[in-house]
């Protein structure tokens, strides 16, 4: 059993990574309506990175991402 985050902003992180495995693993930037500082603890820990595609920013997750945030 995956282990459950302890506060408030790992409970957002493990939703805005369920929130992109939901949508294949990826989605555009300006569509996701979580906080900067939410995205940025994902991006600190690698679970997840930033793609330029030339039309905007993807937000992808990493190969390494199969457990849900743990401080």
């Amino acid at each position: 059993m995956a282990k459950l985050p302890k506060n408030c902003s790992d409970l957002t992180a493990a939703s805005l990574l369920l929130f992109l495995r939901r949508y294949g693993g990826s989605a555009p930037l300006h569509s996701i309506n979580f906080s900067r500082t939410v995205i940025q603890s994902l991006l600190d820990r690698e679970l997840v990175r930033v793609q330029n595609t030339k039309h905007g920013f993807l937000l992808t997750i990493t190969q390494d991402s199969d457990k849900l945030p743990t401080n």
